[in-house]
Formats: structure tokens, sequence, C-alpha cells
């Protein structure tokens, strides 16, 4: 029994020291496995229509990933650190100043709205412009600081994006057995194995889909939108609107509310109306029209822990958070599901199931 504790503490040790080890290329091996996860369907397909050939099924899936995911990642990333800059260097020269814009806005607010504003506390101009002014040019700066330091860091981010495209190969030609791996490896019974591997591929699968799919398609049309309405920074705000739309309610409205009552309250009566409509009734349901298609209600997470696990994850791991903090959340989930129908079952029940599953193999 010491024994046992001891080889166990030392397992427990090397792996942390493992993990510790893979830290500065943990988001390159993140992302190599979530796209393995989401493209596994596909290189099954083509593995069948090739079986004698892993090597090339797995190359030709790795050209079409990079086609299909990582160039227009490529050039959306470059053109939104493009725009950050430029719009970082406008504030810098004090081109631009928000709090002029809200000001405008103030002053075209009717009489009665002004006894509301003054009950709420906002009847101080200045002061309201002022804060603005210092918020907006603030953020402006921090992202546009982290703008410049990506490009800096080019060695680092072609690095990293070698190792997940390295990694990825091998995770696509040798999933199946990776997961069998992983399945052994697992202090679980066989039937909880099964329970909980089935439910968590389903779930990530859901959550992945639904979460980015749904981003990028509000985000792009919100970026059209404001590209059709001649709105500066157009991939920016698209950008920030697929970001956003993970907020429960509100989410990309956050971006192009405030851009219509800009326009409502300069006179352009017609950009107003077309944005609000557009906004409404189209980025506004592609949630409700998408979301149950890809996801499905079984495996969808409630509106607020989406909210939740994805502004921690943006906390915790940067831009990968987008994706990871969701698929916590999932894990999370799937996790306590097992375990609260593992409770509920009689007890013995698992044992049975799973000394009949033993008998069985022989057999087979």
């Amino acid at each position: 029994m010491t024994h046992h504790r001891a080889f166990l503490a030392l397992l427990i040790a090397i792996s942390l020291a493992f993990v510790w080890l893979l830290t500065p290329f943990m988001a390159a091996i993140f992302w190599a496995i979530v796209i393995a996860i989401l493209f596994a369907p596909l290189q099954r397909r083509l593995l069948f229509r090739l079986p004698r050939s892993p090597n090339l099924a797995s190359l030709i899936m790795l050209l079409v990933i990079v086609l299909m995911v990582l160039l227009p990642m490529g050039f959306l990333v470059q053109s939104v650190a493009s725009e950050v800059i430029e719009l970082y260097q406008l504030v810098q020269a004090g081109q631009f100043n928000i709090g002029d814009q809200f000001e405008q806005v103030f002053n075209a607010l009717p009489e009665f709205a002004r006894p509301w504003l003054e009950r709420a506390g906002l009847a101080d101009v200045e002061a309201i412009k002022s804060y603005v002014s210092r918020f907006a040019a603030q953020a402006v700066r921090v992202v546009g600081n982290q703008a410049i330091n990506v490009g800096q860091n080019t060695f680092l981010f072609v690095l990293s994006l070698a190792i997940m495209l390295y990694l990825l190969f091998f995770l696509l030609r040798d999933g199946a057995s990776l997961s069998s791996l992983v399945r052994r490896g697992l202090p679980l019974t066989a039937n909880q194995k099964e329970q909980f591997l089935d439910k968590l591929a389903t779930v990530v699968r859901a959550t992945i889909k639904g979460n980015v799919a749904v981003a990028a398609v509000q985000g792009a049309l919100g970026g059209l939108i404001f590209w059709i309405l001649d709105i500066p920074s157009a991939i920016l705000w698209g950008t920030l609107m697929a970001i956003l739309s993970l907020l429960p309610a509100v989410g990309a409205s956050l971006v192009w509310a405030p851009v219509a009552i800009y326009f409502l309250a300069t006179g352009a009566i017609g950009d107003a109306i077309i944005l609000t409509l557009f906004g409404v009734l189209v980025i506004g349901l592609v949630d409700n029209v998408l979301r149950p298609i890809l996801v499905g209600k079984d495996t969808r997470l409630p509106d607020y822990l989406v909210l939740i696990s994805t502004l921690g994850g943006l906390t915790l791991f940067g831009l990968s958070g987008f994706v990871a903090g969701p698929l916590i959340a999932a894990l999370f989930m799937v996790a306590w599901d097992l375990f609260m129908n593992l409770r509920e079952q009689p007890a013995g029940t698992s044992d049975q199931v799973d000394g009949a599953a033993g008998e069985a193999k022989p057999n087979d």
C-alpha cells in the first residue's frame, strides 16, 4: 500500500512537471486538440476512402483545415490588427474623440428626456464627456498596445503555429489510438467511461459549433452592414460583435445600437432605420435560428453559464478563452451529470453492468 501511494505521488509530480513544460505552447496544443475534435468525423470519412494511406489522408485534411480555417483567420487577425493600430494612432493624434460624439447625441435628445437624465445623474454633459473620452482612449490604447506586441512577437506566433500544425497532423492520423489510450487511462469503470466520453464528445462538439459558428455569423453580418453603411473599421466592429454575441439577450447590440442612436441624433434617419431593422431582424435572430440546429436542446449550456465561463476564459487564457471557457463549463456539466446519475442508481448496478460486459468479452 505504501509503495502504491509513493508511485501515485511520483506519477502526479511527473505529470505536473510535464504540463509545466508544455505551458509556453499550451495555446497551440489546445487549438490543435479543438480543431482535431471538430474535424474528426470528416477525417474518418476520408480515411474510409484511403484506408491504406493514413498519412496521405491526414495531409489532405490538414490542407483543408489550413485553407478553410487558418488562412481566413489569419486574414481576419491581420485586418483587425491594422484597424486597431490605425484607430490607436488617431486617438494618439487627437483626431478621434468619442466624447464629442457623445455630446452630439446628448444635444440631439428631445426635451422630455432631459428631466429623466437629471434624475439619473446624467445631466452633467462635460463630466460624462470627459469620463467617456478617457475610458475610450484608455481602451483603445490597451488594445492597440496588444496589437503592436503581437506584431513584434512574430517569431513566437510562427513557432506556435508550426507546433499546432505539427501536432494536428498526428492527432488526425492517430486520433483513434489516442482516444483508446485516454479511455484506458481514465480511473473509471467501463460503464462510466462509456457514458462520460460519449456525452463529452457530444457536448464539446455542440458547444464549439454553437458558440463559434453563431458568433462568426453574427460578427460577419454586423461587419457587412457596417461596411454597406460606410462605417469606418467595419472588420474591427464586426469582430467585436462576434465576441459580444456570447452575452445573452444583448450581445452584438452593444455595438450596433449606439451607432444607430448616433445616426438618429445626427440626422441620418435612413441609416438609423436600416441598421436597427437589420440588427433586430437579422443579427438578433441568428442565435434563435442557428443555435438550436447546431447545438440542440439537450446539450445547450445555460446562457448565464456561457456568459460567466466565456468572460472567465478570456480573463485567464486570453483569446483562447473564447472557446476554452465554455469547454471547461461543458466538462463541468458532463462530469456532474454523470456523478448525479450514478448516485441515483441502485447500489451495485454499475458493478453488475461492468461484470456482465467483462463476461461477454471472451465470447466476442
